[in-house]
């Protein structure tokens, strides 16, 4: 039981990553705050299966661009379980479209929520680590749009490349404090916001071409969170792990012998 005793949040915890991560982190002991905006029914969905483990769950609904809000957030956790000592970063949201035609409201809540959102939930977090005296751990999941200038999601690039420079600044910052601040770049992972931008059709012809012929799940890239949340990570500080089936290597020049 690595979570044994640890009250956590888990930002755009409804569904997908962040729900899996939610969920691995109960079956490891530990209590967990889960976030959504809209889709509280999802979120309830989630923490019964959290109480099922045996854990307590909470569910707030709030705007992770929301200062205010983010810590509310923070306090009702510890209101409700006494204290805050994991933290993940995981809400985010994303318009695509070409630079030039975008439209700039969806580019601001891009922003706002993926970029803003991110330092909201950190700093708070922090704060209420700091307040405790007795260490923690936080995670950001980012994504290799951080490297990677994907064309149409500009907004989406900058954010995720902010937030990977705001966690190793984050991480120097708090290390002598015993809080650990982690980066968590997952690959192409078969949730549900993906249907936003893909067909089924898409989806299945575009994860044949992917190095492992499929898309990551949620569960696997929730285990690796949870080992950068765990006392097994205890000296990995600003640190990014990366868990992308292959798509940051050159997989396009790999050709089979005789094939082109």
């Amino acid at each position: 039981m690595k979570f044994s005793g640890k009250n956590a949040l888990v930002t755009g915890s409804s569904k997908g990553i962040g729900a899996a991560i939610a969920i691995e982190l109960a079956k490891g002991g530990a209590n967990v705050t889960l976030n959504c905006n809209s889709s509280v029914k999802d979120a309830e969905a989630v923490a019964e299966q959290i109480r099922a483990l045996g854990r307590k769950a909470l569910v707030v609904a709030a705007d992770v661009s929301d200062q205010e809000a983010v810590e509310d957030m923070v306090q009702k956790t510890v209101s409700e379980f006494g204290s805050l000592d994991l933290f993940v970063s995981n809400a985010v949201y994303s318009d695509r479209e070409l630079m030039v035609k975008a439209d700039m409201k969806g580019f601001k809540r891009t922003v706002d929520v993926s970029m803003w959102g991110a330092f909201f939930g950190v700093r708070a977090a922090s704060q209420q680590m700091l307040k405790q005296g007795n260490g923690g751990a936080i995670t950001v999941v980012s994504s290799p749009h951080a490297i990677l200038p994907i064309p149409t999601a500009m907004a989406y690039n900058m954010s995720k490349a902010a937030i990977d420079h705001m966690a190793r600044t984050a991480a120097i910052e708090l290390v002598r404090h015993g809080i650990r601040v982690n980066i968590f770049h997952p690959g192409w992972i078969d949730t549900p916001g993906e249907r936003k931008f893909f067909s089924e059709e898409q989806i299945e012809a575009g994860s044949k071409s992917l190095p492992m012929n499929r898309m990551g799940t949620p569960e696997e890239m929730a285990k690796g969170v949870c080992f950068t949340l765990s006392e097994d990570a205890a000296y990995m500080t600003g640190s990014t792990m990366t868990m992308d089936g292959g798509v940051g290597l050159p997989w396009w020049s790999n050709r089979e012998e005789g094939k082109q």
